[in-house]
């Protein structure tokens, strides 16, 4: 009662509508129970759940630590937003659902489906201001919000580990939870930080969620979220609609045009460059059978080089059905909740089954009839895949020196750097430094597994300004109509712009509004730039890296963190490899058994059983 107080208090301040959230609360605070398949209807308009979302819902409101394994498309999210409703109607005291979740674009996407359903729910993460991030803080500690979204790098702030210990949290979701094992396809040392704030949290469950995981990593994520007692709840990897086809090819271009022309509906091509991305892309459209009649393009590519605004233009057309293929990297796929894609088709071999498994199961998620298709060239692959384990672990001399000629690139000295955070243009250090492109991201990589830095791929920085004349001084500028109302959105939108840099939005995300300006936002401030008025840091997109220790003058490479996982990489590419190249034994079978479902029979429509009955029926 004391914190519902609190919260009135607060309230009365900060919220003109006061009469809303006061009668939210009280509600919240008469309801004493609401089992799970009310909320499920109450707040998400489901009569039934899903198969296994009940049993990991009833789980956690047990208070048990849990590992759900989860099929794509599964319905992960509603395992954890249930039960936190539930929990939240029972004791207010204890009603903040804290969500781990490396996926910026998804989480902003969640919270703002949570608010179309009257659900609050706020998230910080990388980029974003302490102002803000304080902000949203307090919403969560004095208002009635019921989740927390935060990226796991936010995790690694000590400031950000103590607020959360007086947040009023009754469960941790740990999204992509394979991230958090050395043995899983995508390890990110920020998740390890995730045992440490459960040791601010005391007593608060964990649910772990993952897509994809063999018995080594499900062994290792319980271990590192430190789990009370091994718990792991799976929906088998069975998908009676789904058919895998591996097809040998030396014309995959072809072959791809081909698979498109006989498979109507919607598609995903996935392909591993970005070069190749566009050149495929441009190639499809050029074919009479993919023109479209309004003059649109029927096929369309995607990659993390591309702007956010472009890659969520894209990404928003092909989900509409105005766009049909989509040719793209496997930074496409994640979060997206396509039902009726009819064909996902790999140009590429992936590094492993587990990414494999994932991004083949975007296809049939509505259940009906799917394919997913394996170009495969046997020479030519096996030959990739050799190169990829010595491009992906290239020799400790090499990481080495990518080390130092990164610290000296960025202009950090020995013993310096620490908590310093830099947006790294990968091809500009590489032609200075004259280093092998792949290679170093691989290196960078490494160096961020060993726990020097902490590396981001294609991080997009937003704009950054500081106001460096003082207000009462403007007047003297004689600034334009467009100048000086821009100069005013931002004083009043950042309270510490003129003490330091300020992250900001342009005016494609509506932040400001130049009424009848012919020139953009990014004029405007370019403009006052030049005059010295403000400093100005354009929007940019490469990679961050951030110093989480001082620069060493040397550094070491453990087992664990090289030769280990050099040697598991090595093996999941040759499972990768084997599936393949095998045409003896079901798809299907050999891909559940990967993943420890070991009785599995022949799922009788995949190319190897297909062609097994083919035999079969032939005449003696």
């Amino acid at each position: 009662m004391q914190r519902y107080n609190n919260f009135l208090k607060y309230a009365n301040k900060k919220h003109k509508n006061l009469y809303i959230w006061k009668k939210n609360c009280i509600f919240a605070l008469k309801m004493q129970q609401m089992t799970p398949r009310e909320a499920l209807h109450t707040y998400f308009g489901y009569d039934n759940f899903r198969p296994l979302q009940e049993e990991i819902i009833t789980s956690v409101l047990a208070g048990r630590d849990t590992l759900a394994l989860m099929p794509t498309g599964g319905g992960k999210s509603i395992c954890f937003q249930v039960p936190t409703l539930v929990m939240a109607h029972e004791n207010p005291e204890k009603r903040l659902c804290l969500v781990v979740t490396p996926l910026i674009a998804l989480m902003r996407d969640q919270v703002e489906n949570l608010k179309a359903r009257g659900i609050h729910a706020a998230a910080v993460y990388t980029g974003m201001t302490w102002d803000k991030q304080r902000v949203a803080l307090d919403n969560c500690l004095y208002g009635p919000y019921h989740f927390l979204y935060c990226s796991p790098e936010r995790l690694e702030s000590e400031e950000f580990r103590k607020r959360l210990a007086d947040l009023p949290i009754c469960l941790i979701a740990v999204d992509e939870a394979h991230c958090i094992s050395q043995w899983g396809y995508d390890f990110r040392p920020s998740y390890l930080k995730i045992a440490e704030v459960r040791k601010v949290l005391p007593g608060v469950p964990v649910l772990a969620l993952t897509a994809t995981a063999t018995p080594d990593t499900i062994d290792d994520i319980q271990d590192k979220l430190g789990f009370e007692e091994k718990h792991v709840l799976r929906k088998s990897f069975h998908r009676e609609n789904l058919t895998y086809v591996v097809r040998r090819t030396d014309q995959k271009e072809e072959q791809v045009a081909h698979i498109l022309s006989r498979v109507p509906g919607s598609a995903i091509v996935y392909v591993r460059n970005r070069k190749r991305a566009q050149e495929l892309s441009e190639w499809l459209n050029h074919l009479p059978s993919f023109q479209g009649g309004d003059g649109g393009r029927s096929v369309d590519y995607y990659h993390a080089g591309l702007t956010t605004k472009e890659r969520n233009e894209r990404q928003q057309a092909w989900t509409e059905g105005k766009t049909r293929v989509i040719v793209a990297t496997n930074a496409f796929g994640m979060g997206i909740d396509k039902p009726d894609v009819r064909v996902v088709i790999h140009y590429d071999l992936p590094s492993h089954l587990e990414s494999y498994y994932q991004e083949a199961g975007r296809a049939g998620r509505d259940g009906k009839r799917a394919y997913a298709v394996l170009l495969y060239n046997p020479q030519e692959d096996k030959a990739k895949l050799q190169k990829r384990a010595t491009d992906t672990y290239p020799p400790k001399e090499f990481v080495e020196a990518v080390y130092h000629k990164t610290m000296d690139f960025l202009q950090i000295g020995a013993g310096s750097g620490l908590g310093h955070r830099f947006t790294l243009h990968i091809d500009q250090l590489c032609q200075v430094m004259k280093l092998p492109v792949i290679q170093t991201y691989s290196a960078l990589h490494i160096l961020s597994q060993a726990g020097y830095i902490d590396f981001e791929e294609e991080h997009e920085t937003q704009p950054r300004v500081q106001i460096l004349v003082a207000r009462h001084l403007l007047g003297e500028y004689n600034l334009s109509f467009e100048q000086a109302e821009l100069l005013d959105v931002l004083m009043r939108s950042y309270t510490g712009i003129y003490t330091d840099l300020q992250y900001v939005r342009e005016a494609d995300d509506n932040q400001f509004t130049i009424h009848n300006s012919q020139f953009s936002v990014h004029e405007i401030l370019v403009s006052l730039a030049q005059r010295g008025i403000i400093t100005y840091i354009p929007r940019s997109v490469g990679c961050s890296l951030t110093m989480t220790n001082e620069r060493q003058t040397e550094i070491y490479l453990s087992p664990e963190i090289f030769e280990k996982r050099q040697e598991q990489f090595v093996s999941k590419l040759q499972s990768m490899l084997e599936y393949a190249d095998q045409n003896q034994f079901c798809r299907e079978q050999v891909l559940l058994a990967y993943f420890g479902e070991k009785n599995a029979v022949p799922c009788g429509h995949c190319d190897v059983c297909r062609e097994l009955e083919r035999i079969i029926q032939q005449p003696m």
